[in-house]
C-alpha cells in the first residue's frame, strides 16, 4: 500500500542525474528562449489539433480507410489519455522538480498529488502522431517531429524525467497506432455516408 510521504516509485535513481543537467543547461538559456520552451512545453499541443485538421483534409482525397481513421484520431488521443491516467494512479512518481534541487524551473512544478510517470504532453502527441502516420505519411513526419520535441522540452521546463518521457511515447505510440488500425475497419461506414451530405466533408 501507498501512504502519505511514501513513494510508490522513485524516479531519481534512474535518470536524477540526467534531469538535473538538463535543468542547469536550461536555467542558463536566454531568457527569450526560455520563455519560447516553456510556452511551446504548455500550449504545443494546438500544433497537434492543426496537423489532425490537416489529416483530415488530406484523407478527403485519399480513401474511406484514412478518413476514418482521421475522423478516429481524437479519440485515439484521447483514450491514451485515460490510459496514461490510469498508469500515473498505479505507479505515483513524484515530480522529479518537487524531489529533488532543480528550482527555478522553466515551468511551475505542479502540486503534489499530480504524478509524473509517464509524461501526459508526451502519450497525447506520440498517440496523435502515431494515428496520422497511418493516415498520411508526410503529416505523420510532422507529427513525429512534434511528438519528440514536445517530449523533449517536457524535461527541459523541469516537470519530467526523461523516462516519463520515454514511456510516454511507448505508451502513445503503441496506443494511437494500435487504435489506428483498429480505426480503419470503419472505413466501409464512412464509404457508406460519403457520396450523401456528408460528401463535401468526407470527400473531395
Amino acid at each position: 500500500m501507498t501512504g502519505p510521504g511514501l513513494l510508490a516509485f522513485d524516479g531519481r535513481p534512474v535518470d536524477g542525474g540526467l534531469y538535473l543537467q538538463v535543468v542547469h543547461w536550461a536555467q542558463h538559456l536566454p531568457r527569450p528562449w526560455q520563455e519560447a520552451v516553456a510556452a511551446f512545453s504548455s500550449y504545443g499541443l494546438g500544433l497537434l489539433a492543426v496537423l489532425m485538421l490537416a489529416a483530415w483534409w488530406r484523407a478527403r482525397r485519399i480513401g474511406s480507410a484514412a478518413m476514418a481513421r482521421a475522423l478516429a484520431a481524437p479519440l485515439c488521443v484521447t483514450l491514451a489519455f485515460a490510459a496514461d491516467t490510469l498508469l500515473k494512479g498505479v505507479l505515483q512518481e513524484p515530480r522529479p522538480c518537487q524531489v529533488l534541487p532543480a528550482a527555478p524551473t522553466l515551468e511551475a512544478c505542479p502540486g503534489t498529488g499530480d504524478w509524473a510517470l509517464p509524461s501526459n504532453h508526451t502519450v497525447i502527441v506520440f498517440a496523435g502522431a502515431a494515428a496520422l502516420w497511418l493516415v498520411d505519411r508526410r503529416i505523420g513526419a510532422l507529427s513525429l517531429l512534434l511528438a519528440v520535441a514536445m517530449g523533449v522540452s517536457r524535461v527541459v521546463v523541469g516537470v519530467h524525467y526523461p523516462h516519463d518521457v520515454v514511456l510516454g511515447a511507448l505508451v502513445g505510440t503503441a496506443a494511437g497506432y494500435g487504435l489506428g488500425l483498429l480505426a480503419g475497419r470503419g472505413g466501409g461506414l464512412v464509404e457508406r455516408v460519403r457520396g450523401g451530405a456528408l460528401e463535401r466533408w468526407l470527400g473531395a
